[in-house]
């Protein structure tokens, strides 16, 4: 058997080797890298292919791509997997392409999971690719700047593959059911698309699984049975997914610990995207929380933090935990209903100029015109208080900021009724020349 192979699904094969696209047209996704005038698009149209890697989330179609990259260039392209080969396989299958190159054919070896490799067998492929003996295209779901040596990663470009979109895994999961013979519901597809979690060949099987206990429509029950969970109402870019965000808001708003934890367990359950649960959690940790509680926020950017380290399933129970602490927290709103009385306040009135005594006066003829003049240094007073009035004005006296009596904000508010009694009768320690 030559060397030289390519990946042709077989009638009898797997739903996802079957539905391998045959030409670079017809493969879905990826259109930051292959839409016309992209990077990669470029290098297949003008033919003019240099090594790379190819790196993303299980699923995106990477072999499926440095298959029709080779297709598309008239290339032998010898697939070849870092779990099965060492560096003896590696050079039966270097002498073989170097012979090849001198008959004028040109080799792409494609090296799934390259960051299986130790540091030597990654170092084989070196002569071989400064040569031009090959197009070295390997794929990883590994950052390749920890798991490719660096020696290697110089001489190929890394293309990032992004996981595929709902919307995408629909389109293929629709061409599947013409292979399949099968007709299906919409919403039962999206359903499979949102599971699957951008990986292509999940999908495929959860429709194979299905479709093989279903006559002539895809049945619910199918597909429940397939993705082994009971499928929820959900869709992520529809109704349901703003009422269930907004009740898992209104749960921490209201300190039900346990409705929180049930909005974000069906959120969870129905695929959604972690970093927007993360980024709405620390929304409600400063817009409900704020300053009752200081370090909600900090929870909740150590929270995202860690949802984007760990990645699914574990940082699940990073949100859980974020979104217990949220809800037990005390509550409070003052914070963000400070900012809204300022900012009507702002749109309201004109826009006054800075008081003369705030502005500083690095030149002489500054000094002159009066600015700084009356300032006072807050430090050259008792407790750093002045009687100094810092608004516009005809906004002098104005409050925007009124604390609970929740959390911290109680002691909050206690110091800040010590600061506006001060700033009544306050007490200089010096005088002093007026300060920038």
């Amino acid at each position: 058997m030559s060397l030289f192979t390519s990946l042709n699904p077989t009638p009898k094969g797997p739903l996802a080797e079957r539905m391998r696209p045959k030409a670079l047209d017809e493969y879905v996704g990826q259109e930051h890298i292959l839409a016309p005038g992209k990077p990669l698009r470029a290098q297949i149209d003008r033919d003019q292919l240099t090594s790379m890697i190819l790196w993303g989330p299980p699923g995106v179609g990477k072999t499926t791509l440095a298959s029709l990259i080779a297709k598309t260039t008239e290339s032998d392209f010898i697939p070849f997997s870092a779990v099965m080969s060492g560096i003896k396989e590696i050079k039966a299958v270097m002498a073989e392409s170097e012979r090849a190159r001198h008959m004028g054919r040109r080799t792409v070896l494609f090296v799934d999971e390259i960051h299986r490799f130790n540091k030597a067998q990654q170092d084989a492929f070196l002569p071989y690719v400064e040569r031009g003996d090959i197009v070295l295209i390997g794929a990883t779901t590994e950052n390749p700047s920890f798991e490719v040596v660096s020696a290697l990663l110089s001489r190929a470009k890394v293309f990032a593959l992004r996981a595929l979109t709902v919307p995408e895994v629909i389109t293929l999961l629709k061409r599947a059911l013409v292979e399949l013979n099968l007709g299906a519901a919409d919403d039962l597809l999206e359903q499979i698309a949102i599971y699957a979690n951008g990986d292509a060949r999940s999908a495929f099987n959860i429709l194979e699984l299905a479709g093989a206990a279903s006559e002539g429509e895809l049945s619910a029950q199918a597909v429940e049975d397939a993705m082994q969970r009971k499928m929820l109402l959900y869709d992520k870019g529809g109704e349901e997914h703003y009422n269930i965000i907004s009740a898992l808001h209104k749960s921490v708003r209201s300190s039900d610990v346990d409705a929180a934890l049930y909005w974000l367990a069906r959120m969870l359950e129905a695929g959604e995207d972690r970093m927007y649960l993360a980024r709405r959690l620390v929304r409600m940790s400063v817009e409900d929380i704020g300053l009752a509680d200081p370090r909600a926020l900090e929870q909740a950017m150590a929270a995202q933090q860690a949802v984007h380290f760990l990645g699914i399933p574990e940082g699940d129970q990073v949100l859980a935990q974020l979104t217990i602490y949220l809800a037990i927290a005390p509550k409070s709103d003052a914070a963000y209903q400070a900012l809204n009385r300022v900012t009507q306040v702002v749109q309201k009135t004109t826009a006054e100029p800075v008081p003369m005594h705030l502005r500083n006066a690095p030149t002489k003829a500054m000094k002159e015109w009066g600015y700084s003049k009356g300032y006072q240094h807050a430090h050259k007073f008792a407790n750093a208080i002045t009687d100094m009035s810092c608004l516009p004005e005809n906004l002098a006296g104005q409050t925007f900021y009124e604390p609970t009596d929740r959390g911290v904000e109680k002691r909050i508010s206690e110091r800040l009724e010590e600061i506006r009694k001060a700033r009544s009768k306050p007490e200089a320690d010096s005088i002093s020349e007026p300060q920038p």
